[in-house]
């Protein structure tokens, strides 16, 4: 399988799960059927109030996404911010702190709220399907990751041996780009499990009815696309994507949540955010995205960096590194507080 091949099945994955989210969504919230007694129809908050933040929110949240996912990249500009600098690891560290405390205190407290709501009457739902959904979900995406890197390897040794002038044997391959490729693969699946959430906690937003609510997720979203952008930003960089790519990526990343926002103001007069289709389908995308993004944060960036020959022959940077990851996460904890 060639990298072309795998970026398209990557991004048609994830486009698939967007509309998958938004259509069951929408279905959820103006057909959910029999209302259970969790239903808040006797709610009169102020809804002008909670619009005016929807309507900031989505400018505000996709420049904050913007200026994340683009701030590592001007490291063509500024040499301190190239991916082999110290300050370039401590970042990164900060920001994959950002994504496993967003996945640990965010994401799967969500999707357990929702998964074990009482308006799931049926006894199916006993089962504890949001630790199962996101141990399957990371799974699946150590399986994309270790199968991706291997087609690459696989293709790059065929490349090489049929320019080996008819040399025997296999020639040896270029562990360089093999680490590009399958950082490249890293990128592609940590956004996946990013944009599937923006689209989620979006519509959360685009849907509120409370002033404070919506207020609350207007703050929390700006840090999350800002935080989230950075640690994506990152992976883009080492992953040496081509312009075209990198643009197609970025954007991708930035738009989604305030789509998400768009499409849950238009549905927010019908929402029923108790209704069993909303609380299943969220509930689902939050464990898998949480899942993912676990996997994603302890595996592909934290060990694969705290690992690094750099990191591990500078124990200055081992400590800077440490704190940035606390620091991260410690902040992105706090904000489960308010969303």
């Amino acid at each position: 399988m060639k990298t072309k091949n795998v970026k398209l099945l990557l991004f048609f994955f994830s486009i698939s799960l967007l509309l998958i989210a938004v259509v069951n969504a929408a279905e959820g919230h103006s057909h959910g059927g029999p209302k259970c007694e969790c239903s808040h129809e006797d709610d009169h908050e102020n809804k002008a109030g909670a619009r005016k933040y929807k309507i900031a929110a989505i400018p505000t949240v996709l420049v904050a996404g913007i200026i994340g996912v683009l701030f590592p990249l001007l490291g063509k500009v500024f040499p301190s911010l190239r991916p082999e600098t110290s300050f370039f690891f401590v970042t990164k560290a900060f920001a994959a702190g950002v994504i496993l405390a967003t996945g640990f205190m965010h994401v799967l407290p969500e999707a357990y709220e929702m998964l074990n709501s009482p308006c799931l009457t049926s006894e199916a739902w006993e089962f504890p399907f949001t630790g199962f959904i996101a141990m399957i979900a990371a799974i699946l995406t150590l399986s994309v990751d270790t199968f991706a890197t291997s087609s690459f390897y696989k293709s790059h040794c065929k490349a090489s041996k049929r320019v080996s002038d008819g040399e025997s044997g296999e020639t040896p391959v270029d562990s360089a780009k093999v680490q590009i490729l399958r950082t490249r693969v890293i990128a592609q699946v940590l956004e996946l499990g990013i944009i599937v959430h923006s689209v989620v906690i979006g519509i959360s937003l685009g849907a509120s009815q409370s002033p404070d609510a919506a207020k609350a997720l207007f703050i929390a979203l700006m840090f999350h696309q800002c935080f989230e952008g950075l640690g994506l930003g990152g992976c883009i960089v080492q992953g040496k994507f081509k312009c075209l790519s990198v643009t197609i990526m970025s954007t991708f990343f930035a738009i989604t949540t305030p789509i998400g926002i768009v499409v849950g103001m238009g549905i927010a007069n019908s929402y029923d955010e108790s209704s069993p289709t909303a609380l299943i389908v969220q509930g689902v995308l939050n464990a898998a995205s949480a899942g993912i993004l676990i996997y994603m944060s302890l595996v592909d960036l934290l060990a694969a960096d705290f690992m690094h020959p750099k990191m591990q022959s500078n124990t200055g940077l081992q400590i800077m590194a440490h704190i940035a990851l606390l620091l991260g996460a410690g902040l992105m904890s706090l904000l489960a507080k308010w969303a």
